[in-house]
């Protein structure tokens, strides 16, 4: 089975940011802070993950969801640009999910990661539907 890596470099109230490399492709990650593993405001463990291909009723379309991520569910890989701490008035596209990017920066005044949906199709076309192990690590 294919291997994933995601290295967290960065993380703070803003988000956590990271580096996917999955064979030659690269990209940057980000994800909420950590926040204990709290469902929809927290990023999960470091650990390995099973991500497969499935139909998201949220999003309508095909993407990968990870797996064995108890006692949280749901937990995909999908375009955004902010993943800040709300309750701390920072903004946020993400609900515990993983999101890439083609480079980080700034949005708004805020810590971002830019250029997300092309960084997102082109790790899917390099997937192509293929289950992978996603293995997260703290930088």
């Amino acid at each position: 089975m294919i291997r994933v890596t995601l290295v967290r470099i960065e993380s703070g109230d803003q988000g956590t940011f990271g580096r996917l490399v999955a064979g030659a492709f690269r990209c940057f990650t980000g994800e909420q802070p950590w926040r204990d593993n709290a469902s929809n405001v927290s990023c999960i463990p470091p650990g390995e993950y099973r991500a497969i291909w499935t139909m998201s009723p949220r999003f309508r379309r095909m993407m990968y969801v990870l797996l064995s991520t108890t006692p949280r569910a749901g937990i995909r890989i999908h375009p955004a640009n902010l993943m800040g701490d709300r309750a701390k008035g920072w903004r946020s596209q993400l609900n515990g999910c993983i999101a890439l990017g083609e480079r980080l920066g700034t949005l708004g005044g805020q810590k971002a990661l830019l250029v997300s949906a092309p960084a997102m199709r082109a790790f899917e076309t390099l997937m192509g539907g293929k289950p992978f192990i996603l293995e997260v690590r703290n930088g």
